[in-house]
């Protein structure tokens, strides 16, 4: 077996821990260094600062599982799509704009239909 591999999957394991807590090392200095002054906000640890990136990364990035099925997804609708008809099509963008049309909050107000 050829050990330039063996190196490379050592990398690509070690790699995204190591990245991960130097960024919580770089969250708590930058906190630390600034809010307190500015916002008049306590100081935190290591730990905390763990905590605000993973919660910060539930709340505004989401979590992603399976990133290539959302190409799978739209390449089988598109395929769904190019199987019907021109008539059938039109039928189908018509009652999504309808559906669309209403807006949000009206979804369930029966009255402006």
């Amino acid at each position: 077996m050829n050990h330039k591999h063996k190196k490379g999957w050592i990398f690509l394991i070690l790699c995204p821990p190591l990245i991960f807590l130097g960024v919580t090392w770089i969250v708590m200095a930058l906190w630390n260094g600034l809010l307190p002054e500015i916002l008049g906000v306590k100081s935190i640890t290591y730990w905390q600062a763990m905590g605000i990136l993973v919660l910060s990364k539930i709340l505004f990035g989401g979590i992603h599982f399976g990133k290539g099925m959302k190409g799978f997804r739209e390449r089988k609708m598109r395929e769904k799509m190019m199987d019907l008809s021109p008539e059938e099509r039109e039928k189908f963008k018509e009652a999504w704009r309808s559906r669309c049309a209403s807006g949000f909050f009206n979804r369930g107000n029966k009255n402006n239909e």
